[in-house]
């Protein structure tokens, strides 16, 4: 179910979905309230839901839909505005499986290549997911805490479109304390960072954390805000050139690669603007491998739920380099993309579930080995 009030975006979203095999357009709707009086009729899997809207707008709608159909996938789609960027955060702490970024204009939605590569990309990586389990099950709790003050649904993981590779071979870890973390996310990626770096404000205190998570410029901004509140430690958009410290968490900000250099013998924050890596941009691959030759042994990093396989090749430089890599699981990850590409690559020391990867990693920069 596509629902715009531009009957122009209406027309080409539909348009662009219909074509791909597998899936189907069931409606094509202007509303939020419209949504809501026809979810029975249609019964979609997915709903994409814009924020503005006359009537009943996307965040007001979400609610309503969720009330109707509990395993609904709601992907919000929003124009690149602060406003609109925190209604996307507010609407997955309420239950949305993820946003989409839309370019301002018509024309710029008519144009962007990258726009429909990424809404078909979610569809079908998030839609699975409905497919896969059950029509009905016994409620269970979130897996991670809200983004913001509200009582969040369940977000149930999503079918990964990469391939079992058969048994997942651990390697143990490194043989030296970590002195720095890492952390890649994607899809899922913002749900899934509350949990694990609000839990780690005795890590961030004696470490530096550096963090890359998809997102476009403005929700990089809110992400580290949120964090910085869920951790209690000071959280933004990493700054190029800066120094990196223990007790600060550095965000990459949206349409900037976030590396790592070193001058004056201090690592510092190095943001390059080359083209996407793994069509994302940040990546978290060039992180990664900068991070590595900086560090070698004493990174620890982890991969948190996504799509694609971003994160494998930094992660095998990471490991070749003496250091170590924790990939949350597959039942916890909204999609298991990014961290089952690292795991079945047997580059993990561990592939754990959301709720005990902080609890590993306080450990491991305590002292434990393995």
């Amino acid at each position: 179910m596509v629902v715009d009030d531009s009957v122009v975006v209406r027309g080409l979203v539909a348009r662009w979905l219909d074509e791909e095999p597998g899936i189907k357009v069931v409606a094509s709707l202007r509303t939020g309230r419209e949504a809501v009086d026809q979810l029975d009729r249609h019964t979609p899997d997915v709903v994409l839901l814009d924020i503005e809207m006359p009537e009943l707008d996307g965040l007001a709608a979400l609610p309503l839909l969720l009330a109707k159909d509990r395993d609904l996938v709601v992907i919000m789609a929003s124009t690149l505005t602060r406003h609109n960027a925190e209604a996307s955060f507010k609407a997955m702490s309420l239950g949305a499986a993820d946003y989409i970024p839309k370019p301002e204009s018509n024309r710029g939605v008519t144009t962007s290549v990258e726009f429909r590569r990424e809404l078909i990309e979610k569809v079908r990586n998030l839609g699975s997911r409905r497919k896969k389990r059950p029509a009905s099950r016994p409620g269970s709790p979130a897996l991670a805490p809200p983004l913001a003050p509200a009582s969040a649904p369940h977000v149930a993981p999503a079918k990964t479109l990469f391939p079992s590779a058969g048994a997942i071979r651990l390697r143990p870890f490194g043989n030296v304390a970590p002195r720095v973390l890492l952390i890649g996310s994607s899809t899922g990626g913002p749900q899934a960072l509350n949990a694990v770096v609000g839990q780690l404000a005795p890590v961030i205190d004696r470490a530096a954390v550096l963090i890359t998570q998809h997102m476009p410029p403005t929700f990089t901004t809110i992400l580290a805000e949120h964090l910085a509140r869920a951790s209690g430690r000071p959280a933004r958009e990493a700054i190029d050139r800066e120094p990196i410290v223990p007790g600060h968490v550095y965000v990459a900000p949206g349409g900037k690669h976030m590396l790592v250099e070193r001058a004056n013998n201090v690592p510092i924050v190095a943001l390059g603007d080359g083209p996407p890596v793994n069509f994302c941009k940040p990546a978290v691959d060039p992180l990664f491998s900068s991070a590595s030759k900086i560090w070698g042994p004493s990174i620890l990093a982890v991969i948190l739920t996504g799509m694609g396989s971003d994160g494998a090749h930094g992660s095998a430089d990471i490991v070749a380099a003496g250091g170590s890599v924790i990939a949350q699981d597959e039942a916890t990850s909204v999609v298991w993309g990014m961290p089952g590409a690292v795991a079945h690559a047997g580059v993990c020391a561990a592939v754990l579930p959301l709720e005990q990867i902080a609890g590993k990693i306080g450990r491991l920069f305590a002292g434990e080995r393995g």
